[in-house]
This record gives C-alpha cells, sequence and structure tokens, in this order.
C-alpha cells in the first residue's frame, strides 16, 4: 500500500503531466525532467491504472479551472515567453515555501504555483522536544527558558524508554503523562510570546504554516476537486494584458490578534487557536512512530479560515 507521502508526489506528477498535454497543444511549454520529477513519476507508476486515472481526473479538472482565474497561464506575451512547468524540491519546503508544483514565465518574471494535497487538509507536521525551539523555528522569537524547564522532564523520560526500547501501545496513561503536559506548557508559551510580542505572533504563525507565497491548494476527493486560493502577496489572479480572469480571487489579510487558545472540548491531544480575520488552527499531539522516541508530533490543520478565501468544488 503506497504511503501519503507517495500519493502526494503522485497527485503532483499527474499535475504537471496534464498541464503539460493540455497547454503544449497551442503554446510554448517546457517540463523540467530533473530529479523531483523523476521521483514524482516513480510514485506515480506504484498506483493501478484505475488509481492513476483518478489522479489524472482531478487533475485535469483543476488545471482547465486554474486556467480560468490565471489567464497568463495560455496567453504568453510573445513568441519567446516559455512556460515552465516544474515540481518543487522538498527543500523548497523547509524554506518556507509548501508549493509542490510551479507554473512560471521567466521572461514576465511571473509565476504561481499549486500545494498538491491528497484527500487532507493538514498543513504541518512538526514537532515538539527539549532540543527544539518552536518559538524561534516557527516565529522567528525564542521560547523562555521556563518553557524548556517544564518540557525538559518530560522528554527525558522519553529518552529513557527509547533506549529501554520501549514501544508506545505498552505505555500506559501516555495522554495524561505525556501529552497533555507538553501540550499545556506549549500553550502557555505561545500566549507568554504573544504578549511579549503584540500582533506579531499570529501573522508570523500563519507565515509559518501556509508559506511566504501565494499558492492554489487543490486536494483530491472521491470524485471530486477542490481548489482553494491562498492570496496573500498580491501574486495571483493577474491579466494577461487585455485577458481578464474570469472569476475574482479575493486576497486575504494575516492575523494580528489571537482571541483564544483553548483544549479541544472532550479531548486530551487538541487545542484550538482562534484569531482574528477568520483564521482558526488545531494542533493534535501524537507520537509518530511505534517506538517511543524523546519528541511528539503535532498535526496542524486550518479548521476555520477567512470567509472570503477563494473556494471552487468540481464534481468529476
Amino acid at each position: 500500500m503506497a504511503t501519503q507521502t507517495e500519493a502526494g508526489k503522485a497527485f503532483e506528477y499527474a499535475l504537471v503531466k496534464k498541464t503539460y498535454e493540455l497547454l503544449s497543444q497551442y503554446h510554448s511549454v517546457e517540463l523540467k525532467e530533473d530529479s523531483s520529477l523523476q521521483v514524482a513519476k516513480k510514485c506515480f507508476d506504484l498506483f493501478s491504472v484505475k488509481e492513476q486515472d483518478k489522479y489524472l481526473r482531478t487533475a485535469i479538472t483543476a488545471i482547465q479551472h486554474i486556467i480560468e482565474i490565471e489567464p497568463k497561464l495560455e496567453n504568453p506575451s510573445s513568441a519567446y515567453d516559455i512556460l515552465t512547468l516544474q515540481i518543487a524540491a522538498d527543500s523548497e519546503g523547509i524554506k518556507g515555501d509548501v508549493r509542490d508544483v510551479l507554473l512560471l514565465r521567466s521572461s514576465q518574471n511571473w509565476e504561481i504555483g499549486i500545494s498538491a494535497k491528497n484527500n487532507h487538509k493538514a498543513v504541518k507536521h512538526s514537532r515538539l522536544s527539549d532540543k527544539i525551539d518552536f518559538g524561534k523555528e516557527w516565529l522567528s522569537l525564542s521560547c523562555s527558558t521556563s518553557y524548556f524547564n517544564k518540557v525538559l522532564p518530560i522528554f527525558q523520560e522519553l529518552r529513557q524508554l527509547k533506549e529501554q526500547h520501549e514501544l508506545w501501545r505498552n505505555l500506559s496513561g501516555k495522554h495524561t503523562r505525556f501529552y497533555m503536559p507538553v501540550l499545556e506548557a506549549f500553550k502557555n508559551e505561545l500566549m507568554q510570546l504573544d504578549r511579549q510580542n503584540p500582533s506579531i505572533v499570529p501573522a508570523n504563525l500563519l507565515r509559518y504554516l501556509i508559506g511566504n507565497k501565494d499558492f492554489y491548494k487543490v486536494i483530491k476527493r472521491s470524485g471530486k476537486t477542490e481548489i482553494y486560493g491562498f492570496h496573500l502577496y498580491n501574486t495571483l489572479n493577474k491579466s494577461a494584458e487585455k485577458v481578464k480572469p474570469k472569476f475574482k480571487v479575493p486576497r486575504l489579510k494575516l492575523p494580528t490578534r489571537i482571541i483564544e487558545i483553548i483544549l479541544k472540548p472532550n479531548s486530551t491531544d487538541t487545542i484550538i487557536l482562534t484569531c482574528d480575520e477568520g483564521w482558526q488552527i488545531s494542533f493534535r499531539i501524537h507520537n509518530a512512530s511505534s517506538k517511543v522516541e524523546p519528541s511528539l508530533k503535532f498535526d496542524i490543520n486550518l479548521i476555520g479560515q477567512p470567509p472570503s478565501l477563494y473556494t471552487h468544488h468540481l464534481n468529476w
């Protein structure tokens, strides 16, 4: 059975394949053949013909609609204006660019990107440990000594259990022993950083989660394609000279204020962060492996988004 990573790579390949096939019939299009493309194709080839067809159908419905809102894709400025398609290297995500597929016209200094998701909306899978300063990595604001003093004993115990080759399933009370104390320390530190740095934390957190580039998120569902326009930096939805987009993709505002941080009702592993401008984020903590490790992992999801977020669902 293919992993989530392999499924994601297969979807990326389907997107560049269908984009190339659709646009190269009438325009100059270059598909960048590099190691990222090779890896994605290998993942695509892992699937049955039936599953490949689902990826391709999702991809074609997505790109046909994106062409309608991004007219530069099929309207070059000259005969020398080549559209380049490429799959982004994984290292770009580390640098703050969440886009998986890039579509570029270098002669115009223009580009758009697509974040390809296979049946899920998770935006990040970040780790916490006594060795990781999440404040510095996520927000450019260092965590306090008090935070590390609180989490250090918890992760030291996990480190000892790892040395004993312990498995998570054999541990009793993992939620009260490990999850909840780490969640509480994380929540309190986030609130403290916000008090010390008014209006900075929510905006930096969103930039960490959804990147520093505008993008379209395309999600493959069963029989359906979902498209979302994350338009924060005014680079999407541009006209191609006299050809205007068929639909408007509104610009979104970054949050400036944390309204509340609470433990999700009836939960021992998830906190909910609510900000202004319609942004709401869930952080679910869990063990990433069956073996005990001296770290814990977050599934971070955008569960609330601005009402103006461009949203389009297409059945196929």
